[in-house]
């Protein structure tokens, strides 16, 4: 009986307010020099005021000031603006990875995604959080199945995958791991359920056929992952084996049905040598059989090739 295929599920939709776009991440070298400038400008205005230390200022070669009067309220202003200058622009400093990407957060809204690589700068104000959009790869457990005859089975499975969408994989679902894993098994029972594990007669497809099988389920994840973001580059079972319960029954029977094969096998071809054999001799005029004769002679020669090939068979092993 020809097993039919699984039943799509209606696609998911993704959700259209969530998708990953550039965020405000420029190169961190701007920052450093704009670091350093704010740095200079407030050395420079303490040495003009006679705040720098005279350590200093005699380690720079410069002439020693001395404080010859407060501060004025806008030079507090001023040193106060490039303070803020100088910790924002080194508070922002962080390190683009390859293959990673920085999820930006402002009180939980979502403000971009930055891929850069190198020194980057990001405001300070902004959350950071690190995602791996590297190609990778997860090996499951032996997970427990059944197939299309309600056989226990243990599968374990090897999927491909990355991230390509980190807005849509860190908001639309909790953990977008775990909801892979669970797609991973919802998929892994509607596909294997539809094959026998072994095709005991004839030549029926079954779940040995690991392209084709790995083919289904990697559709069927790339269809449930992709309005999380995910992408499903493959998904192929490594190992299909009966359940312990179940492997010495089905070890039995796949043993009687290669002997009932190999039986079958050797009848035909002592058939066929038994015709051929009656017919030559026929043909030939070396006898001439009635109908009970040749009964007869069929009946003593299907005895002795049958014989004959079972003991060179049993030879042979």
């Amino acid at each position: 009986m020809q097993q039919s295929s699984p039943r799509s599920a209606p696609p998911l939709e993704p959700d259209p307010s969530i998708i990953e776009f550039r965020g405000p991440g420029v190169s961190g070298w701007w920052a450093v020099f704009t670091g350093l400038v704010a740095i200079v400008g407030v050395s420079w205005l303490a040495w003009l005021t006679g705040r720098l230390p005279e350590p200093l200022q005699r380690a720079a070669g410069l002439s020693v000031q001395r404080p010859t009067h407060m501060m004025a309220v806008w030079e507090w202003g001023v040193v106060g603006a490039w303070g803020v200058i100088a910790i924002f622009a080194f508070g922002g400093l962080t390190r683009g990875r390859t293959g990673s990407a920085w999820v930006l957060t402002l009180f939980g809204q979502y403000r971009g995604t930055v891929r850069r690589t190198g020194l980057v700068w990001i405001s300070p104000l902004l959350l950071r959080r690190r995602m791996d959009v590297r190609l990778r790869h997860w090996r499951s457990d032996p997970m427990a199945a059944v197939d299309a005859q309600g056989s226990a089975l243990r599968v374990v499975l090897v999927v491909v995958w990355r991230v390509t969408d980190t807005a849509r994989a860190l908001f639309s679902v909790d953990d977008h791991t775990t909801y892979l894993r669970e797609q991973v098994e919802a998929a892994m029972a509607r596909v294997l359920s539809q094959l026998p594990a072994d095709a005991f007669q004839g030549e029926s497809p079954t779940l040995r056929d690991a392209e084709t099988v790995g083919d289904r389920l990697a559709e069927i994840l790339t269809a449930a992952c992709r309005p999380v973001g995910i992408a499903v580059i493959s998904a192929h079972p490594t190992h299909i084996e009966y359940a312990p319960e179940v492997a010495a029954a089905m070890q039995r029977r796949q043993i009687a049905a290669i002997d009932a094969k190999h039986r079958d096998s050797v009848l035909t071809s002592v058939v066929d040598a038994v015709d051929d054999t009656v017919t030559r001799l026929s043909d030939r005029g070396l006898v001439e059989l009635d109908d009970y004769e040749r009964k007869a002679l069929v009946k003593d020669l299907t005895v002795a090739f049958y014989t004959a090939r079972g003991t060179a068979a049993t030879e042979q092993n």
